[in-house]
């Protein structure tokens, strides 16, 4: 998130587990600076889960010498947490460990002690109300719920099974709502028709959170079984997701990071001239290329993971001179080998045509704008004393949709006018952190509205929702109202990444190619990183730590791959698993 002055949602501040941990380790190979030029083997952009990820990598292989520019001014990224009350903090970015077989975060978490291995789950009781107040039978809530999680599983099916679609069906909303249509259509009495579709609606709701949309019209059907989950359901740490940050960053020489050091232009394609080293020009004709730009810029057919590359006998790091220039927005230039590129979708689809010189090969840059990277906002209530039942976890909003939505345009639900009246339609539950604070989700176009507004109107309305929901007048008002604002922040656009239609798991695979200066180059000039270049994890934090380690391997990569280390501490099977590449 951006550093901004009194921003209307407060921009998390650093955190214990944050800048307070790096810089554990010591000092390391120091980059070779003359005035504001420095020299470095390997510049990574971006000190979130990928960057960290990367980082560690090439220390465990023996390369101390790189640099980490962080435009924020904390490590983290998406990953953050900020202090309330009573010692409590709250999680803004990433909430739960998805999953825990072959999950390299939940490996690091139990070998720190941040998890327990036994996970014994708290009771979590569901109470879905309509606005007037009235109180789904919990039978009618579990039949609906299991309804949908059935349409939801078919939809994953045509990933797998390659059959088609009905006719004129082509994201995974219309497909659940033709099935929702088929089996509300069995159901005779037009009250009870009426709040089965209402829940219905709520669960569409809760999946645009899921997966980062403004609504599941968006979401290619084809493509959402790309998505690959991993079995162990949702885990929470114990003292919070951003509690993982303390043994990346452990590490990490404290001088190999900067904070506060927004890149403005990478020039990644250079080569020598009697007055050094010039940004090729990619409008004139480049005697290396022999048929076209992708020639030059894309990856060598095969797998990168066994290409054939300079032997290194002395390091692993041992990369040849700074070929890459990086400008920083504050005058500081850097020059590597390589570069890792950890830049979150979302800032590349605004700053992309102006970051790289020369711009991205053409099939890059259409698949940054195939892909789709919204917006999800939390909402956390902090109270003074506990007001809800003890034995409730969650309180589900049954909003009365169809009755507003029906007659309106796609142009008339973006409208300012539409927002400013119904944003807060778009939160699907409240659920209870603890006994004095909620935590509500609000995704799309509605929580790029309510990140406009004050975090007072925040709670005014919250509250109002509350008390009509609840039927009780004497709902209190929070004491602190939390927001967090990750669209407008500068430096992420966005929450996670998602397949919108149109698109294919084969435009984050083109974002996770590797560059080459020319096609002689052994080892690329920029490697990217990222939650958004994982095509099988995709919008996790393991799809980003995982990528953060596969961009390190391309520029440790060797004729001897068993030189490689890879991050088996042998407390669990599937991470020794994870270091076997089937071909």
């Amino acid at each position: 998130m951006g550093d901004k002055e009194e921003p209307v949602t407060p921009a998390p501040s650093p955190t214990e587990e944050g800048m307070a941990t790096i810089g554990a380790a010591g000092a390391g190979d120091q980059p070779q600076t003359a005035g504001n030029n420095t020299n470095v083997k390997i510049v990574i952009i971006g000190a979130g889960m990928a960057g960290l990820s990367a980082a560690n990598h090439l220390l465990q292989n023996g390369c101390e010498d790189f640099l980490i520019l962080e435009a924020r001014g904390r490590v983290g990224g998406r990953i953050v947490s900020i202090p309330l009350s009573n010692n409590q903090k709250v999680e803004l970015g990433a909430n739960w460990i998805h999953g825990v077989l072959g999950n390299p975060i939940f490996e690091l978490a139990v070998q720190h002690g941040l998890v327990s291995v036994v996970n014994v789950p708290k009771p979590h009781k569901v109470v879905a109300t309509t606005e007037d107040g009235h109180q789904v039978p919990f039978n009618i809530l579990q039949e609906i719920y299991e309804a949908y999680v059935c349409f939801l599983r078919r939809c994953d099916e045509y990933f797998l099974c390659q059959y088609s679609p009905p006719p004129d069906i082509h994201s995974v909303g219309e497909h659940i709502n033709y099935e929702i249509e088929i089996y509300l259509s069995e159901v005779q009495d037009p009250k009870e028709k009426r709040l089965k579709q209402s829940i219905f609606n709520c669960l569409l709701k809760r999946e645009t959170c899921i997966t980062g949309c403004n609504n599941m019209n968006e979401v290619d059907l084809l493509e959402l079984g790309s998505y690959t989950e991993l079995q162990g359901g949702n885990i929470v740490l114990p003292s919070g997701y951003s509690s993982i940050l303390r043994p990346l960053g452990a590490q990490i020489p404290k001088q190999s990071i900067l904070t506060k050091c927004p890149v403005k232009k990478i020039h990644w394609k250079r080569k020598k001239t009697f007055t050094g080293l010039e940004t090729v020009d990619e409008n004139s004709e480049d005697e290396h290329s022999d048929d076209s730009e992708r020639t030059v810029t894309e990856v060598p057919t095969g797998d990168l993971r066994g290409a054939s590359v300079e032997s290194n006998t002395s390091s692993n790091c041992d990369f040849p001179a700074g070929n890459v220039r990086i400008d920083c927005e504050d005058g500081r230039v850097f020059h590597a080998a390589h570069v890792i590129c950890t830049i979150p979708l979302g800032v590349l689809k605004n700053t992309h045509r102006a970051l790289f010189d020369p711009v991205l090969p053409q099939y890059k840059q259409e698949s940054i704008e195939n892909l789709m990277f919204g917006t999800v906002d939390k909402i956390f209530l902090e109270y003074e004393r506990p007001f809800l039942s003890a034995d409730i976890s969650e309180i589900m909003l049954l909003w009365d949709d169809d009755k507003r939505d029906m007659n309106s345009s796609e142009e008339e639900l973006a409208s300012e006018d539409y927002l400013s009246k119904n944003w807060f339609k778009k939160i699907y539950s409240f659920a209870k952190v603890t006994d004095t604070l909620l935590l509500g989700w609000v995704s799309g176009r509605e929580a790029e509205y309510m990140e406009t507004l004050d975090h007072k109107a925040v709670a005014e309305k919250c509250t109002e929702i509350l008390r009509n929901f609840l039927q009780d007048p004497y709902v209190p008002k929070p004491k602190r109202c939390v927001c967090t604002s990750w669209k407008s922040q500068d430096f992420t656009g966005g929450a996670y990444t998602s397949i919108p239609v149109g698109a294919t798991q084969e435009d984050i695979e083109n974002l996770a190619q590797p560059l080459y200066a020319t096609p002689q180059a052994m080892k690329p000039a920029i490697v990217f990183a990222g939650e958004h270049t994982h095509s099988s994890f995709y919008s996790t934090v393991h799809g980003a730590y995982l990528s953060g380690r596969t961009a390190a391997q391309h520029l440790l990569a060797s004729d001897e791959p068993d030189e490689i280390i890879m991050e088996s501490d042998g407390s669990d099977l599937s991470a020794w698993i994870q270091g076997i590449a089937l071909d």
